[in-house]
């Protein structure tokens, strides 16, 4: 029976006793509401897109966002972890409620999965990145909604459920700050041969790019755990590789670099995510690599200036992108690249022109993806308002195989396929051996990634063309056509 039901119940009959019993009918439900257990299911939910493309990856870190709020419940709730990158969803567990973390691709799923929980009477929470966009429209498909950070709401949204007083929004009117936060739960963890080791040392970023949703999630507040925190809590993780899942490790240099010394002596194997500028600072980059750092995401996003311009990204200088490389490389690190097709100032010839870059460059390795302008980001409000949002079906947020605006200089199709066309020739075995012999980085587990990006590629097909050559192609047909008709004898 659904535990709220219970109560109504005990609730009613409690009506039928008499006056001098009634107290002690009250303490003994507040007894056993105290020491009942309950259970918990946390869902890490994919699209189906994304459970294709990454369940095939060689390499697929495991996300921090549920082992963290597990590590938030209270001990009375028995939790489990559902990672629908590596396993199915169960519906037929016992289960007093479910939580559901969503990105804005895999909110449709997302509440599909909220659908046939409510069906079976479990009382269905949804939070994450799309639930902080769009507050209202999920709570159209949840018993609770969690918007923004909720390490400090959770418990609450706990004890309302116990006590029936379960709220449709939850937000939390202060900002987690850090200090004493629980490690994760690395036992939920499951389907990883290896790579459970995920923690967070900063939370936030103090930029504003205008298609992110950081910025909403984390109110540009840049927050800082101790030192000594982080590092007792990476000498208790599982195995050396460890991902810091920070959105933006560099933001505090003299932070980052407490840290790295800290840790350095555990001799671990980790990655995170910083901004281009980290590669000028020789001491950042030294602590970096002789604390153990492998390889670093940079969102370098295009080679195109004005476009990292007008995205509110001018802290990113395309005219330096090649050294940046060459001193992440000095120091043994790989550069992951973030690769976004699409800006404004995109033509037919920026696919070519990146490939032959990073070609050059020996960048290591790219995430290349279409430019998603997510819902209530300044992207979206500005093409929006220029009528050139062409779908609100949220799956199609994906940047891989749907593009959901009219671009600026070429056709959706045009972008879509040049995207994919470009993928294909970046992680070609020509551009890897290229790109290999010029790195000289991490060449045991750099070539081995690389080759899994060109196998999984290979798997999807032959996928995409260049539209500058095919524009050009058919520019020329146009003339032929025009110079056939024109030297035609007008008929009598």
């Amino acid at each position: 029976m659904n535990y709220t039901k219970w109560i109504e119940l005990f609730a009613c009959n409690k009506q039928n006793l008499p006056e001098s019993d009634r107290s002690a009918s009250a303490n003994d439900e507040r007894s056993a509401v105290s020491q009942r257990r309950y259970h918990v299911e946390l869902i890490t939910a994919e699209s189906e897109a994304s459970r294709f493309v990454r369940h095939r990856r060689l390499i697929r870190f495991p996300q921090l966002t549920m082992p963290l709020l597990a590590a938030w419940t209270p001990k009375h709730w028995e939790v489990s972890h559902t990672d629908e990158i590596v396993q199915p969803v169960d519906f037929d567990k016992l289960l007093d409620v479910v939580g559901i973390t969503a990105n804005t691709p895999a909110a449709p799923h997302a509440y599909g999965l909220a659908r046939e929980f409510c069906r079976r009477g479990v009382t269905v929470v949804i939070g994450g990145p799309h639930a902080t966009l769009m507050p209202e429209e999920v709570a159209q498909h949840a018993d609770a909604t969690v918007v923004g950070e909720g390490e400090l709401v959770w418990p609450q949204l706990l004890a309302d459920y116990e006590c029936g007083e379960l709220k449709r929004i939850y937000r939390s009117c202060a900002l987690p700050d850090l200090k004493k936060m629980p490690a994760p739960r690395w036992d939920l963890i499951k389907g990883r041969a290896y790579g459970r080791g995920v923690t967070i040392a900063t939370r936030g970023c103090p930029f504003v790019c205008d298609y992110c949703s950081i910025p909403q999630m984390y109110q540009r507040r840049m927050r800082y755990r101790s030192v000594g925190e982080v590092a007792d809590e990476i000498r208790r993780m599982p195995g050396r590789a460890l991902v810091f899942w920070d959105d933006n490790l560099g933001a505090d240099r003299a932070y980052a670099k407490e840290l790295f010394a800290a840790i350095a002596p555990m001799k671990c194997w980790w990655t995170s995510q910083c901004t281009a500028d980290v590669a000028f600072d020789e001491e950042f980059m030294s602590l970096a690599a002789r604390s153990g750092c492998k390889a670093l995401f940079l969102g370098l996003e295009t080679i195109s200036q004005p476009s990292l311009n007008l995205a509110n990204k001018r802290h990113n200088r395309a005219d330096e992108y090649r050294e940046v490389i060459r001193r992440f490389h000095a120091h043994g690190i790989a550069v992951q690249a973030g690769v976004v097709f699409g800006f404004d100032h995109d033509d037919r010839t920026i696919f070519r022109t990146t490939v032959e870059f990073y070609r050059s460059a020996g960048l290591d390795s790219a995430t290349i993806s279409v430019l998603i302008p997510f819902p209530n980001t300044p992207l979206f409000k500005r093409l929006d308002a220029e009528g050139r949002i062409l779908s609100r079906d949220w799956s199609k947020y994906n940047g891989k195989k749907d593009v959901v605006f009219q671009p600026a200089l070429m056709s959706p199709r045009e972008l879509l396929m040049g995207m994919e066309w470009a993928a294909r020739q970046f992680y070609s075995i020509p551009s890897i051996v290229e790109r290999m012999a010029r790195s000289r980085t991490g060449l045991w587990w750099n070539i081995a990634r690389n080759t899994g990006y060109h196998l999984a590629l290979r798997n999807f097909g032959g996928v995409g063309f260049n539209p500058e050559v095919c524009g050009q192609a058919r520019r020329n047909s146009r003339v032929s056509n025009w110079k056939q008709m024109s030297s035609r004898e007008p008929s009598n």
